[in-house]
């Protein structure tokens, strides 16, 4: 399994403006604040339930969502175990949010919950939604949720329909 994504979500303030993710962004392109090759800032605000800001980038996509909701979504393919592959787009995505943050026009402004997320696999014919996918899947997350959050300390649920990317629901008690 490869193309995993990680979504965040965010507490935002009345001053949240998803349109200072652009020139975050594009700072962030400027000054190579990632360790990935960044290519260019598309805005997707005016499409209903879309991505928002998207972060175009070699290896993957980081966008936020008018709710204030950042996803890491992989591109391209790692070598190892699907919990090394889990733990790239956890660890990408975490520092994300930990850089969004601190950036000024978001300082104070938006507060991400690292007590829950989800996390899906964005590829229906490898993985599909299916219940051989999520007992195979489950294990691979359940070593990387460990060593983030603890073992025993959050609940893990699939969720979706099987026409639905195949996605876990974490959350830490």
């Amino acid at each position: 399994m490869d193309h995993f994504r990680v979504k965040l979500f965010a507490v935002t303030s009345p001053g949240f403006d998803l349109s200072n993710a652009i020139p975050v962004f594009h700072r962030w392109i400027q000054n190579k604040v990632v360790g990935e090759l960044l290519i260019d800032v598309a805005d997707y605000r005016h499409v209903p339930d879309g991505p928002g800001v998207l972060l175009v980038a070699h290896e993957a996509h980081y966008s936020l969502d008018a709710n204030g909701a950042l996803l890491y979504a992989r591109r391209t393919a790692l070598s190892g175990t699907p919990a090394d592959k889990v733990a790239q787009a956890w660890e990408a995505a975490t520092a994300a949010a930990s850089i969004l943050e601190a950036e000024p026009e978001f300082a104070g402004k938006i507060l991400f919950d690292r007590r829950r997320c989800e996390i899906s696999v964005n590829d229906r014919l490898l993985a599909p939604n299916t219940p051989e996918s999520r007992a195979a899947l489950e294990p691979e997350l359940r070593r990387v949720l460990d060593q983030a959050w603890g073992s025993g300390s959050y609940q893990l649920n699939s969720v979706g329909e099987p026409r639905d990317l195949l996605t876990f629901a974490a959350e830490r008690s």
